[in-house]
């Protein structure tokens, strides 16, 4: 399935759920909010929320400091 993911085409192999997607890029669940098509997706979502074709994705980390 070809998905835009923070601008970038990406074609996900393996992933048909936003949590299979982040796995497959090797993403930590814990610290990213993660945007679909212009709507958040809660985090307890993230394992039954199914992309589809086309889907334009934001992940953003979030970064301590001080």
């Amino acid at each position: 399935m070809r998905l835009t993911i923070n601008g970038e085409i990406f074609d996900a192999e393996r992933s048909e759920t936003l949590a299979d997607l982040l796995k497959e890029l090797g993403v930590g669940r814990e610290r990213v909010a993660v945007e679909i098509n212009m709507t958040i997706v809660k985090k307890a979502d993230y394992s039954t929320f199914l992309m589809k074709e086309g889907d334009r994705i934001e992940i953003v980390n979030f970064v301590g400091g001080g």
